[in-house]
């Protein structure tokens, strides 16, 4: 290895209450087989109030490429440009206090950068759960029918240039030239980052060899809590990205206004009940048969819990999206703001 091949590397942890599993995605970070004296990590904490800060503090004792930075915003948005302005590398990488990287994942994403002219590169997420329930989550957070046709979730077999991906690793000059992070969006703020990125003519190349490992929440409380942010805040990122629209995300409202919307008409007026209940009786059908099919596959304990998580995940991302037109009126009107 030498300085030319392997450039300086940023990564930015932005986190918040991450004492469940700081140990293990930090841990990770430190544990790349990347020249340690070439890369330089950045814990960007949330002001953690759960003994996440000390932690990190004792994982930084006799390091010098560790340091701990506060984010008094506590919002991922803000953590994340908090480090961008510090950071120091050609190459700078994001990572999630839930995900554990894979060893060479910081290698690998050096080399594609290196072997592309991708602006951003990234990998396959693999979703995994710590209890029966999330587990289950975990296994319809990595399915078509749950997240659509997002290949850093579901997965893929050829390296490919894609919309967007997750816990990504961008060249330097990218913040430089179209600006950092919007720090008003609470929730999907790297699919608005790199919808911008796509628009000012760069490019983002997913690799499956280039893998990490997501935990996904464990009650389905939390991913009801989670996946309606998603909705809510992915109007904002249509008005401010036009045209980053594309015919799923426009499903699950649509489902969750015929599910929640149609609900009074169809027991006030007898004659639209037979389709109502038909529509819902035919989603019913296909929840069942994917989650049947997954749970062939993945263990039959499953099939109690896969229906249920898979409403949840349409229903909350609908809801959450008809919520946030409340809050910032139509998707397709234009915002216009500062990005810097």
């Amino acid at each position: 290895m030498n300085d030319v091949t392997w450039p300086p590397v940023s990564v930015i942890m932005p986190i918040r209450n991450e004492a469940a599993f700081i140990e293990r995605s930090l841990g990770a970070v430190l544990a790349q087989d990347y020249p340690a004296d070439r890369l330089h990590v950045m814990v960007v904490d949330g002001m953690s109030d759960d003994g996440t800060r000390e932690m990190v503090e004792r994982m930084a004792q006799g390091r010098s490429n560790l340091c701990l930075l506060d984010n008094p915003r506590r919002v991922m948005p803000s953590a994340a440009n908090i480090g961008i302005q510090q950071a120091q590398g050609e190459v700078i990488v994001l990572v999630g206090g839930h995900t554990v990287i894979a060893p060479d994942y910081i290698r690998r994403c050096v080399n594609a950068l290196a072997i592309t002219d991708a602006a951003c590169v990234g990998g396959v997420m693999n979703t995994v759960g710590q209890n029966d329930v999330a587990q289950s989550i975990a296994l319809a957070q990595a399915s078509f029918f749950g997240v659509g046709d997002a290949s850093f979730r579901i997965g893929t077999e050829t390296a490919k240039y894609v919309d967007t991906v997750a816990f990504g690793a961008y060249r330097r000059h990218v913040f430089n030239e179209i600006g950092l992070f919007d720090e008003e969006l609470v929730r999907n703020q790297d699919d608005e980052f790199n919808y911008r990125l796509r628009a000012a003519g760069g490019k983002i190349w997913l690799d499956p060899a280039i893998r990490s490992t997501y935990y996904a929440r464990a009650t389905l409380r939390s991913l009801w809590r989670q996946y309606f942010q998603y909705g809510y805040w992915k109007v904002r990122v249509f008005q401010k990205v036009p045209g980053s629209a594309r015919f799923r995300h426009g499903v699950p409202p649509l489902f969750a206004l015929a599910v929640v919307g149609g609900l009074l008409p169809a027991i006030a007026v007898p004659a639209w009940r037979p389709a109502y209940l038909g529509g819902l009786a035919f989603y019913l059908l296909v929840n069942l048969i994917v989650s049947i099919s997954i749970a062939a596959r993945h263990g039959w304990s499953h099939l109690p819990r896969l229906p249920l998580v898979f409403a949840v995940l349409h229903l909350a991302y609908g809801i959450g999206f008809w919520a946030g037109m409340v809050r910032f009126g139509p998707p397709w009107r234009k915002v216009a703001y500062d990005r810097t």
